[in-house]
């Protein structure tokens, strides 16, 4: 029976935060932090990882293009189509800053450049 955050097709951003995220080779890289939702044309943008760090306390914060995660029922979580190593040179932030770096399109390029998705607005 589904709840009344999820179906089989649809999940509330609420279950989707905490969610673990897995590389290509199956190796758990991090947790989705929040979603990110363009307030003008409703698109889901990116979710938020945060990586590494014990408790939260010094974890690096992604951005990870929507487009870019595959949710996988097998793993119970988002499969990202990098390598450990690849991930380890993706751009950065603070929690703090990640959403006001979002908003620079240069940086969301940067972004979609990195992962090799296009970006949520030109679609």
């Amino acid at each position: 029976m589904a709840s009344a955050h999820e179906t089989s097709r649809l999940i509330s951003a609420d279950k989707v935060e905490g969610t673990a995220v897995y590389n290509i080779s199956g190796d758990k890289v991090g947790n989705i932090k929040n979603v990110m939702i363009d307030k003008e044309s409703g698109k889901v943008a990116y979710a938020t990882m945060a990586s590494g760090g014990i408790m939260g306390m010094g974890s690096d914060y992604f951005a990870l293009p929507w487009n870019a995660l595959t949710y996988n029922t097998d793993i119970g979580g988002y499969r990202l189509d990098v390598d450990k190593n690849k991930l380890e040179g993706a751009p950065a932030a603070s929690e703090d800053n990640l959403v006001h770096d979002l908003e620079d399109q240069n940086f969301g390029s940067k972004v979609h450049d990195f992962y090799g998705t296009r970006p949520y607005w030109q679609q």
